[in-house]
Parts: structure tokens; C-alpha cells; sequence
């Protein structure tokens, strides 16, 4: 009785969690369409990246469910094949590091990370674990033949978080942690483009940031303040920012996913950016898979959020179905047994 009690009870709060993600994108997609008619906005990338994630979470779920080792393992090396390919396949201007298509690089080889390491956690075999984590070193490996700084971070910031998850038996705490990281990363870029911070520290992030990117968050909060309510319109940001204009090859966006969202969708799309965030570090609290599964996947997308942060990854849709996939996959319930010695520590409390 015991057991069928505790299996509803799971039952219940994975329901809950997807319940959640159902309404969260929802409104997402809403509100984009909303803020679009108000200001004759172009609400397509928002909706096609609500699609992404959707159809990325539901094909993680179902493959995770059938192939908890198999699938991961392949999403790691379509990763590592779409972050070598993407430069090539992707048309329109090639702006200069760190702007361009940098970001959408360093996000799929994190991705890819985070999904070797979590097939690493789920197999039981030795060998194959030693296979998988030298899959994520190779991420590791790419990111800098690429020439990828912030990848290079990145997916080595995943292997250790994954590392260290290994040795956690409550998930809550790291999880916390993850959310206050991404914070922190959100609440830096605003203190820049506001220009809240000292004058030296101000000079030497904006030499590795460069300057332009810089200017982009200026205009992007200068937009803002004239309709904070609605924003301007979703895809507008490159019709009225200054810097945008003064650049010969552009691709129109400030390049910095909490901006964008402030200056084209208002205060209200920056919260249900971040409400997507929490949702995703929600559904992987409630998982019941292995406390190191959820962790690394969380560290993933946390990194994910602090490139989507300074660079423009979300714009990528293979970024964002990636996002999808790799917490659908980690969130999956496997038609096979899960070793239940790292099970019985990892659950969230009721």
C-alpha cells in the first residue's frame, strides 16, 4: 500500500510540473502575439522557439523512455556535429567574436555535455561511463579547436558541476544554487547596460564584451523605458536601436536574450522568460530520476541561460530545441529499472 501510495504521489507532482510547463509556454506564446499586435511586431521567432522547446521536450521524453543511455548519447554527438556544422549552414552575416554565431556554438557543445553526462550517470556499465565522459571532454575538446572561449567555460563548467553532483544526495540545494548563478549572470548584464558599475570594472568588461555589444544593451534598455508594459514589438529592436544602424552587417539583435525580451515584449515577457527558466529547474526537482541526472542537466541549461544571457543562442532554433530535448530526456520516466541505490536519497521531499 505503501508503495502504490508513494508512486501516486509522484505520479502527482510530475503531473503538476508539466501542468506548469504547459501554461508557462503558453503564455509565452501569448504574450508574444499580444505585444506583436499592439506594436505591429513580428512574433514568429518567439512562437518558433516556444515550438522548439515543446517539440524538443516531448521527443526527449519519449526517447529517454525508451533508450535512457542510447539517446542521450546521441543527442551529445548530434551536438557536437551541429556545433561544427552550424557556421556553414547558416546564411547571413558573420559579425566578429564575440557576436555572431559564437554563442549558438558554445550552447550546442554545452548541450552536448550535459547530455553525455547524464547517459554517463544513467549506464551501469564501467566502460561504457569512461566512453561517455571522454564524449564530453570532446565537447570540451571542439569548443576550443572552434576558437569558442565562452564554450570552452561552459562545457567545462557542466563536467564539473556533473562531477560534484555525484556526491550530492539532495538535488534542492544545487538547484537553488543554479537559479541564484543564472541571477547573478541576468543581474550583471543589466548593471552593465545601465552603466551601475564602476568605471574600471565597467572599462574592462566592455573589452570583452566589446563595445558594440555594449552599446546594443544600452539602446535595448533605452527602448524599454519608452513602453515598459508592452515593449516595442517582438522583432522591431533593429528598427529603432542607433547602434543596429551604425553597423554595416547586423542581424538586428542586441544579443542578449533578457534584454531582447525587455525592450521588444516589456517587463512582462522578461518574467516569463524567467518563469520558463524556474519551470525547467522545477521539472527536474520533481524527476525521479537519479540526483545526478538532474543536476547535470541543470547545470547544462544554467550554463545555457548565462550564454543565452551575453550572446543571441536563443535566436538559433537548434538551441532551443536542444534546451527541449535535453530536459525532456532527463525528466523521462525509463521503461526499465533505474538502479535504486541512488534513488532512494534523490527524490524531493513531498
Amino acid at each position: 500500500m505503501t508503495s502504490v501510495s508513494g508512486a501516486d504521489a509522484e505520479g502527482a507532482r510530475r503531473s503538476s510540473s508539466d501542468a506548469a510547463g504547459i501554461v508557462v509556454l503558453a503564455a509565452c506564446a501569448g504574450w508574444a502575439v499580444i505585444t506583436a499586435a499592439a506594436h505591429d511586431g513580428r512574433p514568429e521567432g518567439g512562437l518558433l522557439a516556444v515550438l522548439a522547446v515543446t517539440a524538443g521536450h516531448a521527443a526527449g521524453r519519449m526517447a529517454g523512455a525508451v533508450l535512457p543511455v542510447a539517446a542521450p548519447s546521441a543527442g551529445a554527438v548530434a551536438g557536437i556535429g551541429l556545433a561544427v556544422a552550424v557556421p556553414h549552414l547558416t546564411q547571413g552575416a558573420h559579425p566578429g567574436a564575440p557576436l555572431g554565431h559564437s554563442g549558438a556554438v558554445a550552447a550546442l557543445l554545452t548541450l552536448a555535455t550535459g547530455a553525455a553526462c547524464c547517459a554517463a550517470w544513467t549506464t551501469t556499465a564501467a566502460g561504457a561511463r569512461w566512453v561517455l565522459g571522454l564524449l564530453g571532454t570532446a565537447a570540451v575538446v571542439t569548443a576550443g579547436v572552434l576558437g569558442s572561449a565562452i564554450g570552452v567555460i561552459a562545457c567545462v563548467a557542466v563536467l564539473l558541476c556533473s562531477l560534484a553532483a555525484g556526491r550530492m544526495r539532495r538535488r534542492g540545494a544545487g538547484l537553488a544554487g543554479l537559479a541564484l548563478a543564472a541571477a547573478a549572470v541576468t543581474g550583471a548584464v543589466w548593471a552593465v547596460a545601465a552603466r551601475r558599475l564602476p568605471d574600471g570594472l565597467a572599462v574592462a568588461l566592455e573589452g570583452q564584451l566589446t563595445a558594440h555589444r555594449v552599446e546594443l544593451w544600452h539602446d535595448a534598455l533605452d527602448i524599454a523605458e519608452r513602453d515598459a508594459g508592452l515593449g516595442a514589438g517582438p522583432g522591431r529592436f533593429g528598427e529603432l536601436s542607433p547602434a543596429v544602424a551604425r553597423l554595416t552587417l547586423s542581424d538586428g539583435k542586441p544579443h542578449s536574450a533578457p534584454l531582447q525580451q525587455l525592450a521588444e515584449q516589456g517587463v512582462v515577457g522578461v518574467l516569463l522568460l524567467g518563469a520558463a527558466f524556474c519551470w525547467m529547474l522545477v521539472a527536474l526537482w520533481r524527476t525521479a530520476r537519479p540526483t545526478p541526472v538532474a543536476l547535470t542537466a541543470g547545470a547544462a541549461l544554467t550554463a545555457l541561460a548565462g550564454i543565452a544571457a551575453v550572446g543571441n543562442a536563443l535566436s538559433f532554433t537548434t538551441v532551443s530545441a536542444g534546451a527541449g530535448l535535453l530536459l525532456g530526456l532527463a525528466t523521462a520516466r525509463p521503461l526499465t529499472r533505474e538502479s535504486p541505490a541512488p534513488a532512494r536519497n534523490d527524490r524531493p521531499a513531498p
